[in-house]
């Protein structure tokens, strides 16, 4: 798909100070991916690339858990992020940020691991990058991403009609075994509960996942948007919106 990678650098640039106080699933999801990791790949990487590192939630939990790390490089579409990683991790590995569309730019060769959490659904097209991870990779090099699946903020789509063409996870399964060996592969349902619509809007917009919605919203757009959303996903005077992350554990396999 098509993606306006302008719009998405813009409204993450602006969730910037606010992400980490909205960004509950992308912790939750990126602890889990971590730990799906540990079980199922006994790895000590010295050289590793993150892709999409945000704040650095995981970024920070990559360094504890790697003592043995020598190279870290990070990416973001967002340069704002840079020094946010720097602090957060500012007494560990010196990491060397990478800015920029990862779709496009050069990217180091001989990585033992490559890791992505909450970013590859955002991506145009995640198989050439699979193939392109593949060959900078160490033989036996490990990839470990999670991203957002078919049933994702269903409830905003039904409604607004806007979202992401997300894959399924049979999908990605062929997708990811092209140029890998699937170590592990998960995914679950996580529904969170706001007191009401205008609420989950405000999450949406400082965790930047508002990124694909291009026009302001009118007041009158606005008032429908509540009145639907509260008629349809109000439950006990809460409203609901659904995550669908999936995961993988793959290994490049040897030469």
């Amino acid at each position: 798909m098509t993606l306006n990678k302008e719009r998405i650098r813009q409204r993450f640039t602006r969730a910037a100070q606010t992400y980490d106080r909205q960004a509950v699933i992308q912790l939750r999801v990126a602890d889990r991916l971590l730990t799906l990791l540990k079980h199922h790949d006994a790895l000590t990487p010295q050289r590793v690339l993150e892709i999409g590192c945000c704040t650095g939630l995981l970024t920070n939990r990559l360094v504890q858990e790697f003592s043995g790390l020598h190279e870290l490089y990070v990416n973001d579409l967002v340069p704002d992020f840079k020094p946010l990683v720097a602090n957060r991790i500012a007494a560990a590995v010196d990491p060397v940020f990478l800015e920029g569309d990862v779709e496009s730019m050069e990217l180091p060769y001989n990585l033992d691991l490559v890791i992505s959490s909450s970013t590859f659904h955002w991506l145009e097209d995640l198989g050439s990058l699979l193939r392109r991870l593949a060959e900078h990779l160490t033989p036996r090099g490990t990839l470990a991403f999670s991203m957002y699946s078919s049933r994702n903020l269903w409830e905003l789509r039904e409604i607004t009609g806007i979202g992401l063409d997300y894959y399924g996870l049979d999908e990605l399964k062929k997708l990811v075994a092209e140029n890998f060996t699937v170590l592990a592969c998960d995914e679950e349902m996580i529904t969170f509960t706001f007191q009401d619509p205008l609420t989950l809007l405000h999450h949406l917009r400082e965790t930047g996942v508002n990124a694909l919605e291009g026009s302001l919203w009118n007041r009158s757009r606005l008032q429908n948007f509540i009145k639907e959303y509260k008629a349809r996903f109000e439950d006990q005077d809460q409203v609901s919106l659904t995550y669908h992350p999936v995961y993988f554990i793959a290994r490049k396999p040897k030469l």
